[in-house]
């Protein structure tokens, strides 16, 4: 893929590799949950790799939800994932592009990645956006508190069903 002799081009993916970290690193770091976000009563089941139980009372809501994935404070999705409706001039290449996501998930799929990705895949490197318990190196300010609302998820949700 790159030029040059196997060595040069281990060193290259290497460096991009450890760059595109220290950016998802960073991009987490300014990730803090919202003040409207609940604390340590985060509740949710999951059945057959699904959270097949709305989190919120009301409906999720797409336009909040585009919002939600696209806001530095909120999911901050375009990080790591590229986005079909999201000019991002830095869209992320890190995890996979989320074109068609709508069609191949189900709600309670799509529900269970926001809340806790690491549950389909232990060696994720997507935050829990809503899991509180078990997590580590959280800053004390931060612990006990969800990344996203319960009606945040809802919301994004809606907006990754819509990506068709």
């Amino acid at each position: 893929m790159y030029p040059g002799n196997g060595k040069l081009s281990h060193v290259t993916t290497d460096f991009t590799c450890r760059i595109r970290m220290l950016v998802l690193v960073a991009g987490i770091a300014v990730l803090s949950p919202r003040a409207d976000a609940q604390s340590a009563a985060v509740t949710f089941r999951i059945e057959a790799g699904e959270i097949r139980t709305p989190l919120a009372a009301d409906a999720g809501d797409a336009t909040r939800g585009r919002a939600a994935a696209a806001a530095r404070d909120g999911g901050n999705c375009q990080l790591c994932h590229a986005l079909p409706d999201m000019q991002a001039v830095f869209a992320g290449t890190l995890a996979p592009p989320l074109h068609g996501v709508g069609a191949r998930l189900t709600e309670g799929q799509l529900r269970l990645r926001v809340v806790d990705s690491s549950v389909v895949n232990r060696d994720t490197i997507m935050p829990a956006y809503y899991r509180v318990d078990g997590l580590r190196q959280v800053a004390a300010a931060f612990r006990e508190k969800p990344i996203l609302s319960a009606q945040q998820v809802e919301d994004v949700v809606a907006y990754l069903k819509t990506l068709r």
